[in-house]
């Protein structure tokens, strides 16, 4: 049954106020960080030894590797790679939905934490069918967690002006990273040297460990957390279980008919699911837009937020191939051993959180000085800045992809500096992103609105998931120089109607 905006329901999450904070920010925020940082750790454990394993056993592994797999093609295991990462994050939208509307953000990320552990569960049983139901409910837990978590970091502070939600949220965002960093090291040892099963089960060790500690620190969130924005009617209510109900029932008897018929192929789930996610973020920001009960100042925020949008988008389909992409590179061209150790590639999904430890005090600290001298760099600077960092590390790999064509393995330094500059670019567009969809957000859509931010992944993967599909060669160099275009372009982009932007987006910046 839903929360409502009660006195009572406010009264179960007043925090804890001791004096103490957390880095100089609320206490509440270490609750927060904790359950993300194992959150995260189940979820790029589980991302770095997906593709290895979809293609384990199969003629396209590394020679000598632990088979056990699916034996799938690198071009599907990419395919579905993409798929994954798009429902994630596209499940983010129903997952700000639920929060708004039915259980409100605290709740939902209890109840989002415990399917995710569910999946992980399923996932170490063998078995293709498992796999894919394990997949499914990991892919549905973390759109419910997703967007209510950083709603909830939102709740924290004292409106978009102060001073310290910019640094909360880059502090937020380390606990991702220190996740995703002990993640590859211990997953990929265990999952890719051992057994993959028993990877995928330490997965939901981890994220068991992060609701336990999310569960024991609640008192320290802020009481916005546990309340409802705006509940579900009892005819609101029937009208969407009908809704879902009819096309629950399509699905069922479309999928009945060409299971039957004996035309089904696993493209028959995959092209559909990235059509949808391109199609539905941009009709939801078009709904959002089109809401006759935004004041204009909303509807101006909601324009300059599509600049955001679209180049987080194109951002989003670079860097996420860092499980795929990247990853079969890792494996197949790049050196696994130093000084007679031979390491696991997984291990090299690591470099990027462990680039984000070391860069990210940096810019934060840099921000603030700036600040204070009323120098720093506006958001959509910032955007522009990411665009062309991101662009200009996938012109870089071209180098490495050159002087491996013909067998020969390189140094894993190519990728290490790669990884560094992909880094400065998400640093410089990551938790400024999010930061800045809670400013713009109407108050209407707080929490489907960080879902909206997170559907720029969605857009992103899935047109590199229909590219593949549609027999593109992700590790083609033509197909990496159009992409660091495409990047490069829409930085640049950004940075020319930058007054125009900021004109939109009234007084955020």
């Amino acid at each position: 049954m839903a929360s409502s905006l009660t006195k009572d329901a406010g009264a179960q999450g007043n925090p804890v106020s001791d004096g103490k904070t957390f880095f100089g920010h609320p206490r509440g925020l270490a609750t927060l960080f904790m359950t993300e940082m194992w959150e995260r750790f189940s979820f790029y454990g589980m991302r770095a030894l997906l593709v290895l394993y979809l293609i384990s056993g199969g003629p396209e592994a590394e020679a000598g590797s632990q088979g056990g797999g699916l034996a799938m093609t690198a071009a599907t295991a990419s395919a579905i790679y993409a798929v994954y990462m798009a429902m994630v994050y596209l499940l983010a939208m129903p997952g700000g939905w639920f929060g708004d509307r039915v259980w409100g953000p605290r709740k939902t990320v209890a109840i989002g934490a415990s399917v995710v552990v569910a999946g992980h569960l399923v996932l170490a049983i063998p078995g293709q069918l498992m796999f894919f139901i394990g997949l499914a409910l990991v892919a549905c837990g973390s759109g419910l967690l997703k967007s209510n978590i950083s709603t909830m970091v939102g709740h924290l502070y004292n409106g978009p002006q102060d001073p310290r939600r910019d640094g909360g949220f880059t502090v937020f965002y380390m606990s991702i990273n220190i996740g995703s960093l002990a993640a590859p090291l211990i997953f990929g040892w265990v999952g890719q040297s051992i057994n993959w099963h028993l990877g995928f089960g330490l997965a939901a060790v981890g994220m068991a460990l992060g609701l336990i500690l999310f569960l024991l620190g609640t008192k320290h969130l802020d009481p916005k957390s546990s309340q409802v924005p705006t509940p579900l009617s009892v005819e609101e209510r029937n009208s969407w279980l009908r809704k879902a109900l009819l096309w629950a029932g399509i699905a069922v008897v479309f999928y009945g008919i060409v299971v039957a018929t004996g035309h089904f192929t696993i493209n028959w789930a995959l092209i559909p699911i990235g059509v949808i996610g391109i199609a539905i973020p941009f009709a939801v920001l078009f709904r959002i837009k089109r809401d006759k009960e935004l004041t204009s100042s909303e509807q101006g925020k909601v324009s300059s937020y599509l600049w955001f949008f679209v180049s987080a988008a194109a951002f989003w389909m670079i860097f996420d191939q860092a499980g795929s992409t990247l990853s079969l590179f890792a494996e197949k061209n790049t050196q696994n051993s130093i000084f007679g150790w031979a390491y696991p590639s997984t291990f090299l999904q690591s470099v990027n959180p462990l680039w984000v430890l070391i860069l990210a005090p940096i810019f934060a600290s840099a921000w603030l000085s700036l600040a204070r001298r009323q120098k720093e760099p506006s958001t959509t600077v910032k955007f522009a800045m990411a665009m062309i960092a991101i662009g200009a590390s996938y012109f870089f790999f071209v180098i490495p992809m050159l002087m491996s064509a013909g067998g020969d393995k390189v140094s894993p330094m190519w990728l290490i500096t790669m990884y560094g500059m992909q880094t400065m670019g998400e640093l410089c567009l990551s938790p400024v992103g999010l930061s800045v969809t809670t400013k713009l957000a109407p108050a209407k859509y707080a929490s489907q609105m960080m879902g909206i931010w997170f559907l720029a992944n969605t857009a992103g993967d899935s047109v590199i998931s229909l590219l593949g599909i549609a027999g593109a060669d992700l590790s083609g160099i033509g197909v990496l120089v159009g992409e660091a275009a495409i990047a490069t372009l829409a930085g640049v982009a950004i940075f020319m109607n930058r007054k125009r932007i900021n004109e939109q987006m009234g007084d955020v910046r």
